[in-house]
């Protein structure tokens, strides 16, 4: 083993310290909340356990590893997704919020944060997956709304009119898409492209990318609870 070996296990167990930290901020509970997932889970494995295994010694051995590991996984599960929704609710409404969480789409979405901004922060990713081409803005509603028309009609020059071009509103008003289910809303739309198409989209948007001026990300918390929990909720 080499003597790097024993860092990504450090950073994890410290993310997951800041995950508990700042879950228990908005969750006073969790601590509780775990335990009593923990105790009622593993018993009823381990209680399970007992009754299809009856062979003396050895079936309460196995009772008890068992319930531990039963009540362990349920345990980080259900810490998993409250430390996500503690994160999501730490950076919901803050400039840049929106391509935090697009960047926790796991493989087969290219995210392309800020492709287009205002000054006054209303901000436009692009992402590139099975749907298509998906424009998500954040900030003002009236404002990103005309920001979006506008970044859709480039891409639709770029891409013409085989490739869908979506378009998100993320914030908590009427016809926009929370951001706590800003992912699970793309992934669960209708596939439009394969794998290889979407290979020959994100090339074509290069050139639209290169005529751009440096668009700045903001500048804000990009919660480590969110990393730990969606590794959690991965195994």
């Amino acid at each position: 083993m080499s003597a790097g070996t024993p860092a990504p296990a450090t950073g994890r167990i410290a993310q997951m310290r800041q995950a508990y930290r700042i879950t228990k901020n908005s969750d006073p509970n969790i601590g509780l909340i775990l335990l009593l997932w923990f105790l009622v889970v593993g018993g009823i494995m381990a209680t399970l356990s007992l009754v299809f295994i009856s062979n003396g010694v050895l079936s309460i051995v196995l009772a008890v590893v068992f319930g531990l590991l039963s009540g362990t996984l349920a345990a980080l599960i259900v810490f998993g997704r409250r430390a996500e929704r503690a994160a999501y609710a730490q950076v919901e409404g803050q400039p840049g919020a929106a391509a935090s969480a697009l960047q926790m789409l796991r493989r087969g979405w290219n995210v392309k944060p800020v492709v287009a901004f205002t000054k006054n922060q209303d901000i436009v990713h692009r992402v590139v997956g099975k749907p298509g081409v998906v424009l998500v803005g954040e900030g003002n509603p009236n404002r990103v709304k005309s920001l979006l028309a506008s970044e859709r009609r480039k891409h639709q020059r770029i891409l013409g009119d085989e490739v869908p071009v979506l378009e998100i509103v993320v914030g908590r008003e009427e016809g926009q898409i929370p951001l706590p289910k800003l992912n699970r809303h793309l992934q669960k739309t209708k596939k439009a492209l394969k794998p290889a198409e979407q290979t020959s989209v994100i090339n074509k948007l290069k050139a639209l990318d290169a005529m751009r001026p440096a668009a700045p990300m903001p500048r804000g918390p990009v919660p480590t609870s969110m990393k730990a929990a969606r590794k959690m909720m991965r195994g």
